[in-house]
Parts: structure tokens; sequence; C-alpha cells
């Protein structure tokens, strides 16, 4: 398996990320410095004014949740 999407997100970035899991929730992220954050990893992209996740982003999102869950348990 490859940790090529291995990242080591805050809580709040991991927030930010599943929140835009919903098209309808992408504009109201209210900490634009969470949104600049994913855009320089690459898993988030800004067009027109409205971030969106990246392919990586969604593996990251989807990998990651297991890691989350181990965290809360």
């Amino acid at each position: 398996m490859s940790n090529d999407i291995d990242f080591d997100l805050s809580p709040d970035q991991w927030e930010a990320l599943k929140a835009l899991r919903n098209p309808v929730s992408n504009g109201r992220l209210s900490k634009a410095y969470l949104v600049e954050g994913l855009v320089k990893l690459g898993l988030v992209v800004v067009s027109d004014g409205v971030p969106s996740m990246t392919p990586t982003g969604r593996k990251v999102l989807v990998r990651g949740s297991c890691r989350l869950l181990d965290l809360v348990a």
C-alpha cells in the first residue's frame, strides 16, 4: 500500500475537508485559512471562489477516516 496520500492534518483541517464532501456546504466554510492550507497541500481547489475537493483530497479523506476513528476510540 502506498503512503503517498498520508497527511498529518489538524482536526480543523479534517473538519474543513469533511465539510467539502457536500457541495451545498462549500460556500459556508468561514475559516479561509483552513481552505488555503488544504489548497497548498493539493487537497482542495478554488474555482470561481468556490472550494472543492480534488481526487487526492477524496482519497485522503477516505484513508484518514479510519485513522480518525482510532483517535476517537
